[in-house]
């Protein structure tokens, strides 16, 4: 059994290009099933934000029917409920660190300096890292000392730039994930447009998008079980 952290934002709301506050938080389906996924397995999951707020889900996630994914969610709100901060999480003390997205790790992951500590701490000792959709936002916060970004050079998936221009937030997004990952060095392997698109590089493990949740965490349990 795997000891994971699920890092999720504590944010509820990003500023778009024109000022305005746009509601978010975390995706409740990616959230769901990475969960779901890895204790299914038979894997321990503890919850963390910055500075351990509850986490808010993005109310876009949970449009049209979602009963199941509200359910679930009320089901594990004892763990939502009290989440660790990020800053009382020590290096190396968890086999796996999981980022589900939502436009919130936007916000606060991308530039948190206890997630980017773990973070660096976790590729130094190979441990498994899982990112979905958004998520990967988080990983811009994994800057070493010398400046230099921590996946550099590692394969990966992300919302992609056409992704936020025909179903996200558009030209009213602050910036571009998959850009700014570009930008820093990261390997970006896309699939079309909404497709179920889940990349694997040693223990670093990434989805896509939403429709990626279920076949993410697969993944993720199956990089798990062959450590």
């Amino acid at each position: 059994m795997a000891h994971v952290l699920m890092a999720v934002t504590g944010a509820d709301a990003i500023v778009l290009t024109d000022g305005t506050a746009h509601p978010t938080g975390f995706w409740a389906e990616e959230l769901v099933e990475l969960h779901r996924g890895l204790v299914a397995a038979g894997h321990d999951v503890d919850v963390a934000t910055p500075g351990g707020v509850r986490p808010t889900v993005d109310p876009g996630s949970l449009a049209g029917d979602t009963a199941a994914l509200t359910d679930y969610l009320a089901s594990i709100d004892g763990l939502l409920a009290h989440p660790r901060a990020l800053a009382d999480v020590r290096d190396g003390e968890y086999d796996a660190i999981a980022l589900p997205g939502g436009h919130g790790p936007m916000v606060d992951l991308a530039a948190d300096a206890d997630l980017g500590r773990l973070l660096v701490d976790a590729v130094d000792r190979d441990a498994v890292v899982g990112v979905l959709c958004h998520g990967p936002a988080g990983l811009l916060s994994a800057v070493r000392a010398d400046g230099s970004f921590a996946f550099a050079g590692r394969r990966l998936a992300v919302f992609t730039d056409e992704e936020e221009r025909q179903g996200g937030l558009g030209d009213g997004s602050p910036y571009l994930v998959e850009s700014r990952l570009r930008e820093l060095g990261a390997v970006i392997e896309s699939g079309e447009p909404w497709s179920v698109t889940v990349v694997n590089d040693g223990s670093f493990v990434s989805g896509q998008n939403p429709q990626s949740s279920v076949a993410t965490a697969e993944r993720l349990v199956e990089v798990l079980a062959a450590r």
